[in-house]
Order: C-alpha cells, then structure tokens, then sequence
C-alpha cells in the first residue's frame, strides 16, 4: 500500500498504484471510471493519473459509520 506520510498529498498515482492504495484492482478502477462512480481522476492525455488526496477523501467521504 501507498503511504500517505512517505508521499505528498498532490503525488498523483499511476493506476496500479491507487488501486494497490484502495486495496482493489485495476480494472474496478477503470469500471467506476466508465460508471462515473469512483474517485477523482486526472487525465494526461491518454494516460490516467489520481491525486493522493483524492484517493484519501474518496475513502473518508465513502466511510459508513455503524447506526447506534
């Protein structure tokens, strides 16, 4: 997995490394990219980059808290 602490929030990941981060695969990345339903995404010309921060605030915004 990525460290968030070894790395600057602005990095941006390849593919392999946000879905290694999001402990998922490559291709449910490019699933919810066609869904429109994943984390924010770059796009430098054809290739695909994320933002470290993106990737931390997708998952803080996609955490369910148990109901009490």
């Amino acid at each position: 997995m990525v460290n968030s602490s070894s790395r600057d929030d602005e990095s941006l990941l390849n593919e392999a490394e946000a879905a290694k981060f999001l402990a998922v695969s490559v291709r449910t990345l490019q699933a919810w990219r066609t869904r429109d339903s994943g984390p924010p995404f770059v796009r430098l010309g054809r290739a695909i980059r994320y933002r470290l921060k993106d990737l931390i605030e997708w998952v803080r915004s996609n955490t369910c808290l148990p109901k009490a």
